[in-house]
């Protein structure tokens, strides 16, 4: 097989397009993924991980990438990263003021997502349409737009209440389909939380336009077995597609953005 490309890797960048385009970051390249679907390819873990944050040697990652040191201390690895509704800026108490004034003082959508069902979920503006595709979602509806990181995740904790806010993955990888109406189920939440939605000064999207995301995938599993570095040194296979951050192999799914900061060489070919 050809060597691709060596180094640590990052999780895909990504493009919104039909399909969508995938660039693994391996070393200083960035490597188009896209072209090896169909194509055998090797994944070969050389037992070195590096924190993404601090560029330390460590011998475990915490957090899809940070030695402990970093996910102890960094904002980016903050309890409130998870869960929003527990943002503590305005405490006095992040991290880095800073970070969170970049992060989580900005603009965020609440949207409506198909992945493996109907879910609800949030985003940074920044981060449209990166987050959708990084969630696997097959059409997206945005529906409310608020001032910032915590009001997001309040209103995501009420809406939750009537809707999941959390994707099967592996249902979401197998190509489970969602039948559900987006536009509708917009309507009913508005007309359920209305009143809760105008406290926390959310503002509706006001359109009916649903992103659509094709991703390339010549073959969805029957059955989805994870493969891990952590287990294997070697994960190799026919690339049947991509989704997610997922790689979708003959063999097996791994998820490349758990393995962030992994040293690893990519080759391909028969």
């Amino acid at each position: 097989m050809e060597l691709i490309a060596s180094g640590n890797i990052l999780k895909m960048k990504t493009k919104l397009a039909d399909p969508v385009e995938y660039q693994l970051p391996i070393g200083e390249q960035k490597i188009a993924m896209n072209q090896f679907v169909g194509k055998k390819i090797k994944l070969v873990f050389n037992g070195k991980i590096n924190c993404i944050a601090s560029g330390e040697l460590i011998k475990k990652s915490y957090s899809q990438g940070y030695s402990y040191k970093s996910f102890m201390m960094l904002a980016e690895c903050d309890i409130c990263m998870v869960k929003p509704e527990l943002c503590h800026y305005a405490r006095g108490t992040c991290r880095d003021n800073k970070w969170g004034e970049t992060h989580c003082l900005q603009t965020h959508y609440i949207y409506l997502a198909k992945t493996s069902h109907l879910k609800i979920g949030i985003t940074r503006q920044t981060h449209v349409p990166g987050r959708w595709i990084d969630q696997g979602a097959d059409e997206v509806l945005p529906i409310l737009k608020v001032k910032d990181r915590l009001n997001s995740g309040l209103v995501e904790v009420e809406l939750s209440k009537s809707i999941s806010d959390k994707t099967d993955w592996r249902a979401m990888l197998l190509g489970t389909t969602c039948s559900d109406d987006l536009i509708s189920m917009r309507e009913s939440l508005f007309n359920t939380y209305g009143d809760l939605l105008d406290d926390l000064e959310a503002e509706e999207v006001g359109s009916d336009e649903i992103v659509k995301i094709n991703y390339p995938i010549l073959k969805h599993p029957t059955k989805v077995t994870a493969l891990s570095f952590d287990k294997e040194k070697t994960v190799e296979g026919t690339l049947q597609g991509i989704k997610g951050q997922y790689l979708i192999l003959d063999t097996g799914v791994i998820n490349i953005r758990k393995f962030q900061g992994y040293a690893i060489d990519l080759l391909s070919g028969s």
